[in-house]
């Protein structure tokens, strides 16, 4: 599949497997140094990073939680306004502190570095493709990278600040207080986000399984009802118990879920459409 070093019908000859894995090794390599860059900028600005951005959602001024709570005086719901008692962090370990920084740096760095990431693998599949199925593509790293970053901000503005509260709030006995480790704190605000980012490239994944045929709008739409049952469970497990935290998170994923159907159908009416042309073409001559 990945036999040509330019693009395939172009007539270069083939790449051997040695070739393919020296050339994909460049694309990691460059790939790796941008992570690492994006995380020496991170940690550097360790206060930013952290003060203003990993710990902020805790904090009852945090945008989400200011909102949140306007919005509940003005509906009378008082479920709504959470996180106003920030829940205590504390490091159990000497060297928590550090290594938190450090895995935090290198998180943020692939955040910063994910559209050149993403620019590089695309880089290296791309020569293999058809110049139709190219140009089927085109604008794949930009559409991925902002759908990339969407996600990272609705996890971190929505699904996070709902997380805490619960999670934070949550006890199994009054007997019980929460002291939550700082890694662990941090660990699931970083998966929340991370989760909702990748998740947001559902679109992307639908354009792709369409192309080679694992999936099918037919199908899509088939299993909708199970999409949104699972999308409504999870959303009830990580929000508050209300309606409106619940509806919040689902809509958004619901949304993304119908977008895909809508672009699982156009790839599949675009190839009939060319197939319809290639076969009056073949049979013209």
């Amino acid at each position: 599949m990945l036999g040509k070093k330019k693009k395939r019908g172009e007539g270069e000859g083939e790449m051997t497997f040695l070739q393919h894995l020296e050339e994909l090794r460049w694309h990691l390599i460059r790939a790796f140094i941008a992570v690492v860059a994006g995380a020496i900028v991170a940690f550097v600005f360790k206060d930013i990073i952290f003060d203003h951005i990993i710990l902020a959602p805790n904090n009852p001024d945090f945008i989400t939680n200011r909102l949140l709570c306007q919005l509940a005086e003005l509906v009378k719901v008082p479920v709504l306004c959470i996180n106003q008692n920030p829940i205590e962090l504390i490091s159990i370990k000497m060297a928590g502190q550090f290594t938190t920084h450090i895995n935090i740096s290198l998180i943020a760095g692939l955040i910063l570095a994910f559209p050149y990431v993403f620019w590089e693998f695309w880089s290296f599949f791309k020569p293999a493709l058809y110049e139709k199925e190219a140009r089927y593509a085109r604008g794949a790293v930009f559409s991925a990278s902002l759908l990339f970053m969407l996600g990272i901000m609705f996890g971190y503005f929505v699904i996070t600040p709902l997380s805490i509260n619960f999670l934070g709030s949550y006890r199994v006995s009054d007997l019980v207080h929460n002291q939550i480790n700082i890694s662990s704190y941090i660990g699931s605000v970083t998966s929340v986000a991370l989760a909702a980012g990748l998740t947001f490239e559902l679109p992307i994944v639908a354009f792709f399984l369409t192309r080679i045929g694992v999936i099918t709008p037919e199908f899509m739409r088939k299993y909708r009802k199970h999409s949104i049952v699972v999308i409504i469970v999870i959303a009830a497990v990580i929000t508050p118990p209300d309606v409106f935290s619940q509806i919040l998170v689902s809509l958004p994923l619901l949304l993304l879920y119908e977008v895909s159907i809508f672009i699982a159908a156009r790839v599949v009416k675009k190839r009939a459409i060319d197939d319809a042309a290639r076969e009056a073409a073949e049979s013209a001559q």
